[in-house]
């Protein structure tokens, strides 16, 4: 036998035992001594590298805008506070802001239109056709427009969220009627409608319980979800609750006749957009239909019409 082929033979079967005892010595790590020994070898981190690990807007826009909110609310009324929370509560207090938050981003966002509007109509070279007077006027205009611009946004806002819970209450209030004829109680019902359905309703529907849980009367949780929402469907459905629990009388009668006056409206609803269908059909159809078809009826005529034009000569 060759000597060389011999020894690569025992190189290779040496090599694979090795591989076969690192592999059978290996025993599993338990993952909790593991997580052990890595906090173990963890240092304290000072507050410099605590703050570097939060993102950069974090660290950048939040501080500038919690500054510029100060001196907005101080300038600001109590009624205009007043009326912004209310805002934000009924668009769900969008990523947890607060009025000082927002009247911060309202400020950004007064700087950045005067800026834009600097650019736009002073800066040189950019709009060459604004007087001298009055470019310095849009720039108070830019103020306003980014200092209004957030409103448009909330509006939107609240106007979707309670669309969204007008959808929702039929659907919540039929699994709320066979959840209190299978048995439950109202809270029970509450809680299944909020384990079953999502949406911004399930999470007023969520708040109420937890407030419940705490202490808080039912009817006290219930008719503050009012001024959170301001939609007539569900103010008269808690209204209705909140008078059969004063008045005695039975919360799955109640319910049902909730339920079915709810479809009526549903139904209503439908109709009253079917009907306003063909007047919205009609600027669509005026703008953009009827030329097309103007221009195929008409276009031939008008081309002959033009030849016969161009090619008559005076005197035949």
């Amino acid at each position: 036998m060759d000597p060389i082929a011999l020894v690569v033979a025992l190189v290779a079967a040496g090599a694979i035992l090795l591989i076969v005892i690192g592999l059978a010595g290996n025993s599993p790590v338990d993952p909790v001594q593991a997580r052990l020994t890595q906090l173990g070898s963890m240092q304290a981190k000072n507050l410099e590298e605590l703050e570097l690990q939060q993102p950069l807007l974090d660290r950048t826009l939040r501080p500038l805008m919690g500054r510029l909110s100060g001196s907005v609310s101080r300038v600001a009324s109590t009624s205009f506070t007043q009326q912004t929370e209310k805002r934000l509560a009924l668009a769900g207090n969008p990523g947890n802001m607060r009025v000082a938050d927002w009247l911060g981003i309202k400020a950004v966002g007064a700087i950045i239109g005067a800026v834009i509007f600097f650019l736009l109509f002073v800066f040189p070279g950019v709009i060459g056709f604004v007087p001298f007077p009055i470019n310095l006027v849009m720039i108070p205009v830019g103020l306003m427009f980014g200092y209004t611009i957030p409103e448009f946004w909330l509006g939107g806002r609240v106007r979707k969220r309670q669309k969204a819970i007008l959808l929702m209450i039929p659907d919540a209030l039929d699994l709320l009627t066979i959840s209190v004829r299978a048995g439950l109680g109202f809270d029970g019902a509450l809680g299944k409608v909020v384990e079953k359905l999502k949406g911004p309703l399930t999470e007023e529907f969520r708040r109420a319980l937890a407030e419940i849980r705490v202490g808080k009367p039912r009817r006290d949780a219930l008719r503050d979800i009012v001024p959170r929402t301001e939609v007539p469907a569900l103010t008269n459905f808690i209204g209705a609750i909140i008078q059969a629990e004063q008045l005695g009388v039975s919360i799955s009668k109640v319910l049902q006749v909730q339920s079915e006056q709810l479809r009526i409206e549903r139904r209503q609803r439908a109709e009253e957009m079917a009907a306003k269908a063909p007047i919205k059909m009609l600027f669509p159809l005026v703008g953009c239909i009827f030329p097309s078809l103007f221009i195929v009826i008409l276009g031939p005529a008008i081309i002959l019409i033009m030849i016969n034009l161009g090619s008559g000569t005076p005197g035949q």
